[in-house]
C-alpha cells in the first residue's frame, strides 16, 4: 500500500517561515503536490512539482513566499514557507499522482498524507 508521510508543521508567528516535508513509499508518481484546508473551508490548492522538478506550479496567494522542491533520491518532496501570514493557518496535505501536467485539483491525485497543522500567529 502506497503511502504519503508528511512532517514539520507547527506553530509560528507571523511572518515567520516552516518546512513541510512529505516521503513517498513508492517512486511511481509522476506528480507531487500540496493542499490545505481551514477550518469551515473547501480543500485548495497550494503548489506542485513534476518528478525530477522540470515544472512547478503554484496559487496566486503563495507566489514569492512558498517554494516546492523534491529529492528523488531520497523520494521527499519539500514545502518552504516563507513569509507566513495568519490566513496561511491550515492543516496542509501532501497528494500525489501519476498524472501529467502539474494538476491543481484535489480529484486529480490519488494518493494523500494524513495532513500536517500550521498555525500562524499574528
Amino acid at each position: 500500500q502506497v503511502q504519503l508521510v508528511e512532517s514539520g508543521g507547527g506553530l509560528v508567528q507571523g511572518g515567520g517561515s516552516l518546512r513541510l516535508s512529505c516521503t513517498a513509499s513508492a517512486r511511481t508518481f509522476i506528480t507531487f503536490g500540496w493542499f490545505r484546508q481551514a477550518p469551515g473551508k473547501e480543500r485548495e490548492f497550494v503548489a506542485a512539482i513534476a518528478r525530477g522538478g522540470s515544472a512547478t506550479r503554484y496559487t496566486d496567494s503563495v507566489k514569492g513566499r512558498f517554494t516546492i522542491s523534491g529529492d528523488n533520491a531520497e523520494n521527499t518532496m519539500y514545502l518552504q514557507m516563507n513569509s507566513l501570514q495568519p490566513e496561511d493557518t491550515a492543516v496542509y496535505y501532501c497528494a500525489a499522482t501519476r498524472r501529467f501536467g502539474i494538476p491543481t485539483r484535489a480529484d486529480q491525485y490519488d494518493y494523500w498524507g494524513q495532513g500536517t497543522q500550521v498555525t500562524v500567529s499574528s
